[in-house]
């Protein structure tokens, strides 16, 4: 029988707050979505992340969503815009128009992706005249200016992979072509990324490998989405969800404690940067970054002085 020690210290008290982090938005549908959006922005800006990543639907579905707010991100607050880019359902030469878009708008950084085909259940083709793969826009995106690009990287490999040795020599050839780190696709047991991160090092892949962390603000919803990207979901998280969808503020807490318990476990591993996947929604990536120590910069200056 194990025995807690008493005297050990409460969990986070080891966590520096020498972490960085990035968050993940997706672009407004309605008006009233937008001001959730903006609301999130303005609460997690303080926190002076690296940058703020904007998607890009399935098969340039919101292609200009995604422009219109990755340029007023770039324009209207301090933080550094990213924005998704893929090679769906477009020419070389128009997501070129696309990248020198970003580049005039003062968008210096993007995620480069394949991207998913522009009906589920289709199998990838390449578009005529398009980009072949995640490699090869990113070596296109390498020829027009000297962007900072991120990848994708999927530590349970990814769905159309053969397998995941072929998995690794297609992040190397990512990397190999220009990338400047790797972001990886969310994950539930922090041995999953520390085993991947293992592998890609001993694959000869020296770039930063980023964590995405996705916390769960609905079960159903994140089974459907594990379901369509090849993440595992723990059987045991079944059950600490269980009986709570009508209990918000409790699936929050239970949402964010799970959350912070997985990157404190990779904290424990040596990873100091984390990419959260926010919907959107800043609350709980917000409490979460806080257990790691991270303070609003006004606020660290402050105590500091």
């Amino acid at each position: 029988m194990s025995i807690v020690d008493p005297m050990a210290p409460p969990l986070f008290a080891d966590v520096a707050g020498d972490v960085a982090v990035s968050f993940e938005f997706f672009p407004p549908k309605t008006e009233k979505m937008e001001e959730t959006l903006w609301a999130s922005i303005e609460t997690l800006s303080p926190l002076g992340p690296r940058f703020v990543s904007v998607t890009y639907g399935a098969g340039g579905t919101t292609r200009e969503r995604t422009h219109a707010t990755v340029s007023k991100i770039a324009r209207e607050t301090p933080l550094a815009a990213a924005a998704h880019l893929t090679c769906v359902e477009a020419t070389r030469e128009e997501i070129d128009q696309i990248a020198e878009e970003y580049w005039a708008a003062g968008v210096r950084h993007i995620v480069a992706l394949r991207g998913d085909p522009p009906r589920a259940g289709e199998k990838y083709r390449t578009h005529p005249g398009g980009y072949e793969n995640a490699a090869d826009l990113v070596a296109g995106l390498r020829r027009l200016h000297p962007f900072e690009i991120s990848v994708s990287a999927y530590p349970e490999c990814h769905p159309d992979s053969p397998s995941p040795e072929a998995d690794l020599d297609n992040l190397k050839r990512k990397i190999d072509a220009g990338a400047n780190r790797a972001i990886t696709q969310f994950f539930f047991e922090a041995e999953t990324f520390l085993r991947f991160r293992d592998r890609a090092a001993a694959a000869g892949i020296d770039a930063e490998i980023v964590p995405g962390i996705m916390p769960v603000m609905n079960y159903a919803s994140v089974v459907k989405m594990s379901a369509m990207c090849g993440t595992d979901v723990p059987a045991w998280m079944e059950k600490l969800f269980e009986g709570l969808d009508e209990h918000p503020g409790a699936r929050q807490l239970v949402a964010a404690t799970l959350a912070a318990e997985l990157c404190r476990k990779l904290y424990a591993g040596g990873v100091r940067q984390f990419h959260f996947y926010t919907l959107n929604r800043a609350e709980l990536s917000y409490a979460i970054c806080h257990l790691l120590g991270l303070r609003p910069r006004q606020q660290a200056a402050v105590a500091a002085a």
